[in-house]
């Protein structure tokens, strides 16, 4: 019955004419930016920050979920018709849709993709309004060693999901940490790592780190490639699947669903790994395991159903927890900062109406893409074959503007141009930016939460060990970090980013 009615809040919230008008931006950004390779919904929504300044909070955070997910499945479009993954997450798409694509069958890759989607969609966001409220009653009943514990929990875990070499990731958290102490410090006042710059004693704003991280070492990573608007399109014919292809797809969306719904909620990049365990196993379980690779349709519709429910189930530890599962949910705590709202279980209790209004936006926002993306397919192909030269002077002007209108200073951008720099140079050494930009958001709550622990304990330590929750969080943490540090795990670890690079 309270769920019924706690539905009823969100329906009343996300129905209203502004919040369905920015829900159906977000999906129809989300889609674009999806459809244009080597764009990703992390440096759009970095991109976008500022213009959600004006916006009520419910609006702007619906706008940028609606972003997220829909780029998801915007991907899948590129993977098919050009063999181009526009998201990272639709990369193994690639391999069974753009062979459907070359014997004739575009439209019904395109089809089982959408439907995938929809139906993986509506699921997550099931499971989202079932268990996300007994998650945050759980979290309410967790003290400041809890909470300190549980975002080191959140940083390990980013650190062993991460590709590549695992003091790589280390580093990246460490200097993430370091960059969020930069500023005045509350408590005392004194000025922290400001080498005496009065521009830097507010802190590094969260937009210019993560447009620069993301958005600037994009476009130069971008510039390096060749390939933009240089590929042959297949044609469409038929949208409609056959009988046997509904048949086939009915179990891959299923299992696709339930992997990536588990998945989405670790930390690191969730639904990557649910796209890419969704396509293992099914080419493990189908009766039609010849045919992967060679065009079989349960290698469109397991993976994209999986990173769809991976990238709207990853909301539940961000909103009942404030711990960003991956960047994008970094990026969506900084905007509800921004926008005067505390992430975690709070926001349930004090704001229930942008709780409930985000997760029944979600619903609404799965039907959108439904509706809007099949019948404009056509306009799709055209934006893939613009030519990035012509795209990225637009992207660099959007980006530069964002971060000026923030405090009308000119730093802001020398700043933002530095770590566009930094986040391009850290790709070319292995190092995933990822861990950095969360440890960057979750730093000033971890330093705020010690403090508090050690005022409460009188400076006893010990506290993070005597608490059970506290101790069983860290005890995940030490136990995560000795089996990545294995040398079998440390190895495929580096051999799987290489391959990936």
């Amino acid at each position: 019955m309270e769920l019924i009615e706690n539905l009823g809040i969100g329906f009343s919230t996300a129905l209203t004419l502004t919040n369905l008008l920015y829900c159906f931006i977000g999906v129809f950004l989300g889609t674009l930016i999806g459809v244009l390779p080597g764009l990703g919904p992390t440096a759009t929504i970095a991109m976008l920050l500022p213009v959600t300044f004006t916006l009520p909070p419910i609006s702007a955070l619906i706008m940028l979920a609606g972003i997220y997910y829909g780029s998801q499945y915007g991907g899948s479009t590129t993977s098919i018709l050009v063999n181009l993954p526009g998201e990272a997450a639709s990369v193994v798409t690639t391999l069974d849709g753009y062979q459907m694509a070359r014997q004739g069958r575009a439209g019904v890759a395109l089809t089982a993709a959408a439907v995938g989607s929809f139906f993986a969609g509506t699921v997550a966001t099931c499971l989202l309004a079932l268990f996300a409220p007994p998650l945050a009653e759980l979290a309410l009943k967790f003290g400041p060693a809890d909470y300190f514990s549980l975002m080191v929990l959140g940083l390990l875990a980013s650190v062993v999901l991460a590709q590549g070499s695992l003091l790589h990731a280390i580093g990246m958290v460490v200097l993430g940490l370091v960059l969020g102490l930069v500023g005045t410090d509350i408590n005392s006042g004194a000025q922290r790592f400001t080498f005496g710059m009065p521009q830097l004693a507010d802190g590094i704003g969260f937009v210019v780190v993560a447009m620069g991280m993301f958005g600037l070492a994009e476009i130069i990573r971008n510039l390096e490639r060749e390939e933009h608007g240089t590929s042959e399109v297949t044609k469409i014919t038929s949208l409609m699947p056959t009988r046997e292809d509904w048949k086939r797809m009915v179990a891959p969306i299923l299992r696709g669903t339930a992997i990536g719904s588990a998945l989405g909620i670790l930390p690191g990049s969730g639904s990557i790994l649910g796209a890419f365990a969704a396509y293992s196993i099914e080419k493990k379980v189908s009766k039609h395991r010849s045919e992967f690779g060679t065009g079989a349709i349960e290698g469109v519709a397991a993976p994209e159903s999986a990173n769809n429910a991976g990238a709207q189930t990853s909301f539940i530890p961000m909103l009942t927890l404030g711990i960003p599962s991956n960047p994008v949910m970094a990026l969506m705590v900084g905007a509800m900062i921004i926008h005067g709202i505390q992430p975690g279980p709070s926001v349930i209790t004090e704001q229930p109406a942008i709780f409930w209004g985000i997760i029944v936006s979600m619903w609404i926002g799965n039907l959108f893409l439904i509706v809007l993306n099949l019948p404009l397919i056509g306009m799709w192909v055209r934006i893939i074959m613009i030519p990035y030269r012509i795209l990225f002077p637009a992207i660099l002007v959007f980006c530069a503007i964002g971060v000026f209108s923030l405090r009308n200073a000119q730093f802001d951008i020398y700043l933002m141009a530095l770590f566009g720099v930094l986040g391009y140079v850290f790709t070319k050494l292995d190092c995933e930016p990822a861990p950095m930009l969360l440890a960057f958001i979750l730093g000033p709550m971890m330093e705020e939460y010690l403090r508090r622990a050690l005022l409460l304990s009188r400076g006893d330590p010990l506290v993070f060990i005597t608490r059970p929750i506290s101790a069983t969080l860290l005890a995940l943490g030490a136990l995560a970090i000795i089996a990545a540090s294995l040398p079998a795990l440390a190895k495929k670890r580096e051999t799987v980013f290489h391959e990936d690079s």
